[in-house]
Parts: structure tokens; sequence; C-alpha cells
């Protein structure tokens, strides 16, 4: 059974570098947390818990992470076709919209690496949104047609019991 539990930890000041997150750090880029989905483990900075409703966000975000390798291709397609059709600027999390912007046309039509990554950033940015009950974040800067449309397929993906990790 113990391989069904994810380990949380939390840690001073973490910076990623390399793919690797590194505590207190004065090398990399600073983050809030981050997920190495093969140990089952999830990092947080320990100042996010000073900050409940942040922390409830980015913890959420980072447990997302879990269950998009879980969802399986099919699904995961689904969600890049949403994305495909949004027309839309802004997202509902950092994470995503930074790699939003980065994308070019040829991303989106090869399915690049980049756009997997922005798929899978804009689902955890997403679930954490549908699941916070945070209705107001300075980082939720998708328009609202696109929230209702992301709201129905999250709903639609619950009503089948398919999140789980």
């Amino acid at each position: 059974m113990s391989g069904r539990h994810i380990h949380v930890r939390v840690i001073p000041d973490p910076h990623a570098l390399n793919g690797r997150l590194l505590s207190g750090g004065v090398r990399g880029q600073e983050v809030h947390a981050g997920s190495r989905i093969p140990a089952r483990e999830m990092v947080l900075d320990v100042a996010l818990l000073d900050h409940p409703h942040e922390f409830a966000r980015i913890f959420l975000h980072e447990l997302f992470h879990f269950v998009w390798v879980r969802l399986g291709n099919q699904c995961r397609y689904t969600y890049e076709q949403l994305l495909m059709g949004e027309r839309a600027g802004g997202e509902l999390g950092w994470s995503a919209e930074m790699r939003k912007l980065s994308l070019t046309p040829a991303d989106v039509s090869n399915r690049s690496r980049r756009w997997r990554e922005y798929a899978c950033e804009s689902f955890c940015d997403t679930g954490s949104w549908y699941s916070s009950g945070i209705a107001k974040h300075p980082e939720f800067t998708l328009p609202g047609p696109a929230r209702h449309a992301r709201h129905r397929w999250f709903a639609k993906l619950c009503s089948r019991d398919e999140l789980r990790f």
C-alpha cells in the first residue's frame, strides 16, 4: 500500500536547476513547489504555510501532476483539443501562462514537447482552480468563456470518476 502514497516535503527557498529542486537556492530559478512523479514526491516552499490560500492553490497544482500522468493518452488529448480551440489569451496560473506565451503555431500543430508541457501545466493550473474554490487570483487571467469550457470539461471528467492518482 505504501506505493500509493505521495510524500510531501517542505523546504526553505526552493530553486530549480537542471530539473532538480534545491533548498536555499542561490542558483537556479526560484519556484514555489515541484513534483517528482516516479518518486511520488512533492516539495513545497515552507513560506507557503503562512499563506493558506496560496498553499492550497499550489499544493493542488502539484497534486494534479500526479493525475495528469494517470489520465491516459485519449483523455489528455481531449484536453489538448479543448486548449487548441480556445483562441484566447490568459491562463489560470503563471506556470501555464509563461509556457503559453512562448508557444509558436508550429508547436501547437506539431504537438511539440513545448506544447505538451504547456498542456500539462494548463491542466494542473486548471485543476487547481477548479478544485480550490478560490474565485479570484491575480494569476487567473483566462477569459470567462474559456473558463466555463474548462469547468465543463473538468466536471465531465469528475463525473466519470477519472480523477485518480
